[in-house]
């Protein structure tokens, strides 16, 4: 008898500490993870066909076109596993790999905007679109992984849900942060002086 009271205790003891919650919230930043990978590996298959598409133009910088293939062979080396969400080493590592691929794209398309025949090229518009609805994609996707760890780590956080966190080891998960921080941070000069 005793041992049945202490066991129907310790379950009720479970669900008043966040225990299903963890379960829950660790379940649903896991599928928001999946979301975010599913769209990167969208544009990291679409590179190739940008590539393809912008090297048919003869006086293309090669070097731009250089950086976009080496930012994609990075960013796709990186074993993207559900793992990667409790490592913040490892996610930065992740989130870094996938700026430099952002920015290498970036400057593609502004590198190819000096490109009339290119920009009159209806496959390179098409794939332009498709990239752009991608980089949205990522976006929402990012926003709705963003949304759920917070939830998760004032789970974590949170007394006395941070007790029963230590106990079955859940610890906060690493975010999204902005690659460029510091310059974000620091305030614009205005010289209202200068013509």
């Amino acid at each position: 008898m005793k041992r049945l009271l202490a066991m129907v205790l310790f379950a009720v003891a479970l669900t008043g500490c966040g225990y299903n919650d963890f379960q829950r919230l660790d379940e649903d930043t896991t599928s928001k993870w999946s979301e975010v990978l599913n769209q990167y590996q969208r544009r990291a298959d679409l590179v190739p066909n940008i590539v393809a598409s912008v090297k048919g133009e003869a006086n293309f910088e090669q070097e731009t076109l250089t950086r976009v293939i080496e930012a994609r062979s990075k960013a796709t080396s990186i074993q993207a596993t559900p793992e990667l969400i409790n490592d913040p080493a490892a996610f930065e590592k992740f989130q870094q790999a996938q700026g430099e691929l952002s920015g290498a794209l970036s400057r593609l398309m502004v590198v190819a905007e000096q490109y009339p025949q290119l920009q009159a090229n209806q496959a390179f518009r098409d794939l332009r679109v498709t990239l752009e609805g991608t980089e949205n994609r990522i976006t929402v996707a990012r926003n709705a992984y963003i949304q759920s760890v917070q939830q998760y780590n004032v789970l974590a956080r949170s007394f006395p849900t941070n007790l029963t966190g230590m106990v079955f080891g859940y610890k906060a998960k690493p975010n999204f942060t902005v690659q460029n921080e510091a310059e974000i941070s620091r305030p614009p000069t205005v010289d209202f002086g200068a013509k």
